[in-house]
């Protein structure tokens, strides 16, 4: 008889970045199929009778210098995954502006602007507190600019909104495949016809200028990117960002204005924040 039984391994990268990346992509290749991204690494799943100790010596966070991996694996029953997931997944209200919703969901829970998101592997349920923070500062904004850039765009979720509010143009981007074919299926989930959804990194945006930029992103990644974020907006362009905690405010704010860039307004959920900026001049 088939063993459906899963092994899940739970790592600890320190840093995270950029191995977590690097440790899904030979993962992916040694049979594991799914990833969920965390704080401070990555948990992936594979088949009960995959030899985890084999695997992780095999992997080059094992035996890289430069990073520090810690990991521990379990064995998880066969169950019903999707009855479970069901059941975790409940309705998200952004105050009362707005919804996200699974497919499941009653419709007529909704409030406000509805949007509709199946997760699959991807980030941007709703549930994360900056995923939340960013949907609200979406609605905050006094109109909504006709061009908007997206960066990790997981789910789309954020994407679906901006053209629900207006936007004429939302290029969505995120470094993960599953996530831009998943934003592709959930822009479609909810009638949208503005989003283009793309996999890769910064280098996507290329010339292209932009009223909006959204980017939900860890702290070292968005640092990274501010010129390119100050460079591909347009005069008095918005720039939303996400991803940190509290405590890295001042730091971005600090870092950002090197850029031209002006914090206009500050976002607080838990022991996450989001800031919107502005270019000046």
């Amino acid at each position: 008889m088939e063993n459906l039984d899963t092994l899940e391994l739970t790592i600890k990268l320190t840093p995270k970045d950029p191995w977590s990346d690097i440790l899904v992509a030979e993962l992916s290749d040694l049979g594991f199929d799914s990833f969920v991204q965390t704080e401070e690494g990555v948990q992936a799943y594979a088949a009960a009778d995959t030899d985890a100790k084999t695997v992780m010596s095999s992997v080059s966070c094992s035996s890289s210098d430069l990073v520090k991996c810690e990991w521990e694996g379990k064995i998880i029953p066969h169950q019903n995954w999707n009855a479970e997931w069901e059941a975790d997944f409940h309705p998200v209200y952004v105050d009362e502006i707005a919804t996200i919703l699974a497919p499941f969901h009653d419709q007529s829970l909704g409030k406000g602007s509805v949007v509709v998101i199946q997760p699959q592997m991807s980030f941007g349920t709703g549930h994360h507190q900056t995923t939340w923070m960013m949907t609200k500062a979406l609605f905050d904004l006094a109109s909504m600019p006709k061009s908007v850039l997206d960066m990790g765009a997981g789910t789309g979720v954020l994407s679906i909104f901006a053209e629900k509010l207006g936007a004429d143009r939302i290029l969505a981007v995120d470094i993960e495949d599953w996530s831009a074919v998943n934003a592709a299926e959930n822009a479609t989930r909810n009638n949208c016809e503005k989003i283009e959804s793309v996999c890769g990194d910064i280098d996507k945006i290329e010339a292209e200028k932009f009223g909006l930029i959204i980017a939900n992103i860890n702290k070292n990644v968005l640092k990274s990117h501010m010129a390119n974020y100050a460079s591909a907006l347009d005069k008095d362009g918005i720039l939303l960002l996400s991803g940190f905690f509290s405590s890295d405010v001042e730091e971005l704010v600090t870092f950002a204005s090197q850029y031209g860039l002006t914090a206009v307004q500050e976002y607080a959920k838990d022991e996450w924040a989001g800031i919107r900026l502005v270019k000046q001049g």
